[in-house]
């Protein structure tokens, strides 16, 4: 089919008549912000229902299981479902429109999430935006590999990747004070409605870039088999340690995210919208600040060593470990607000980093398939188990801890996951510098 770039081959690839507007600073940087904007949205849809779930728990009358469900397995299953098909497509077809029509699904759904009347109705709007948000991150992931050199790609990753701590930000921030002055059905109405415009941006003002513009080798043109890539890619031992090492980073960061509020809720005086502003600042701004600098760093450093890009991960996660069992063991409110930004601050650090190895260790026809597969890996151990499990953990050590139990039930799973992702991290760096080096040289 046509496209208003070029012209599109029957694979799917688009040949540009112009690809100028790429060499524009201005405008490869524009694309890069309204990506960011897009994944803000993405998470502001995404993670309101945190700051939401008690409120819903006591409309709805929902089990901490139940909640578990809503904001870990029942979503990240079908986002991962969901990722490596849409994946696959983005890698042969045009990966702005597909930015657009998951836009505006995941937007539609989150709007009908404010008007679920019962359990059944909830699980299966926020089955849709996952369905929907699984075709954000792998295109896009794509598209900025292609407009920046390697050099830059961490950095660029990682600016992306703060609109998951924007997202973080507005939904807390928003979140908590729309549901403390309007109740939780109107929060999830009021971010959702917006995604619309973002889809229309996207759709009418990017243009498709070259794929593997800006590697030493360009695409072919020949978009290798599922099973092909698939191998390649397993066949990769450093990829394989990132992306287990990544699913247990990833765990730490949404396990304390997604039940830090309640654990607050339950053991102190608080409200939502101060509880909000606290977490919009920790998860939002410092959370953003820690991943800009994780990428900056891996960037650096990695110039000499690609080492590097597995150890500032790993030193974050170590840095975090004291600062979160304090939080959960604490009984000054304020002290463990502040004690809170740490782990905040250091939860997405190995975000640029991982993603920018799995991008360097593909070929350009791969890049978007090598970012469902991370996010795979990352959702369903991460975001979907992760969340489940403290939430059964939490009911299992209730009538012994109270409403303690969610707090050393999140310290329990934490600290098991940290110690494999550390692990895995460690025995990627061994790998690291062979299979990204392969990548640009075969």
């Amino acid at each position: 089919m046509p496209d208003n770039q070029g012209t599109a081959l029957s694979s799917g690839e688009v040949v540009r008549n112009d690809d100028r507007p790429y060499d524009s600073k201005l405008y490869r940087n524009y694309v890069l912000l309204l990506l960011t904007i897009t994944y803000a949205f993405n998470f502001i849809d995404r993670q309101i229902m945190v700051i939401l779930q008690e409120s819903i728990k006591q409309d709805l009358g929902l089990s901490d299981s139940q909640l578990g469900l809503l904001t870990g397995i029942a979503f990240a299953a079908f986002y991962v479902i969901m990722g490596i098909p849409v994946a696959r497509l983005a890698d042969r077809w045009v990966r702005r429109s597909i930015m657009s029509i998951a836009t505006g699904t995941w937007s539609l759904m989150t709007v009908l999430c404010g008007m679920a009347q019962n359990f059944p109705q909830l699980l299966l709007a926020r089955i849709g935006v996952g369905v929907g948000e699984s075709g954000c991150s792998p295109p896009a992931h794509s598209i900025i590999s292609d407009i920046y050199p390697p050099e830059k790609r961490a950095t660029a990753l990682s600016i992306y990747s703060v609109g998951l701590n924007i997202g973080i930000l507005f939904g807390f921030l928003l979140g908590g004070w729309i549901n403390e002055y309007y109740g939780w059905r109107m929060a999830f109405i009021i971010v959702g409605v917006p995604g619309i415009l973002i889809a229309l941006l996207l759709q009418f003002t990017i243009r498709e870039p070259v794929r593997g513009a800006t590697d030493a080798i360009k695409s072919s043109g020949e978009m290798p088999s599922f099973m092909a890539s698939m191998k390649m890619m397993m066949g990769k031992k450093a990829f394989r340690h990132v992306a287990i090492g990544a699913s247990c980073f990833t765990l730490i960061g949404y396990g304390g995210a997604i039940w830090f509020a309640p654990y607050m809720l339950r053991n102190f005086e608080i409200q939502t919208g101060e509880l909000g502003t606290w977490l919009a600042l920790g998860s939002g701004i410092l959370g953003g600040l820690g991943t800009l600098v994780g990428g900056y760093l891996a960037d650096k450093k990695g110039r000499q060593d690609r080492r590097w890009y597995t150890w500032v991960p790993t030193a974050a996660v170590v840095i975090t470990l004291p600062f979160l069992y304090f939080t959960y063991t604490l009984d000054s409110m304020y002290l463990v607000l502040s004690l809170f930004m740490v782990p905040a601050t250091m939860a997405t650090v190995f975000m640029g980093p991982s993603i920018a190895m799995v991008q360097g260790m593909v070929e350009a026809r791969m890049r978007a398939l090598a970012s469902a597969v991370l996010f795979f890996t990352t959702n369903i151990i991460g975001l979907g188990l992760g969340p489940f499990l403290i939430g059964i953990g939490s009911d299992m050590l209730s009538d012994d801890f109270g409403t303690r139990s969610v707090g050393y039930s999140v310290l329990i799973v934490s600290f098991v996951a940290a110690a494999v992702g550390i692990w895995q991290f460690t025995s990627a760096s061994r790998h690291i510098n062979e299979d990204m080096q392969a990548s640009h040289t075969s």
